[in-house]
């Protein structure tokens, strides 16, 4: 199974609907740029805030970088 697949299945198990392939790079670069700037905890905990917090990812990015 890829990684995407497993997103589809783990999405439709959720009764959500996956992410695009423009949200799943936003949120890459979001994991990226947490992990990088401190721990590597930040890099699945800030897009769980993303997720939570109902920001648009590509505007949560823009404000992680001046973290």
């Amino acid at each position: 199974m890829t990684g995407k697949e497993w997103i589809a299945a783990f999405a439709a198990s959720l009764g959500s609907e996956p992410p695009d392939d423009a949200t799943i790079e936003t949120l890459l670069e979001l994991a990226s740029v947490a992990a990088h700037a401190s721990e590597r905890i930040a890099a699945p905990l800030g897009c769980f805030l993303v997720g939570q917090s109902g920001v648009d990812p590509v505007d949560a990015l823009s404000r992680a970088r001046y973290l």
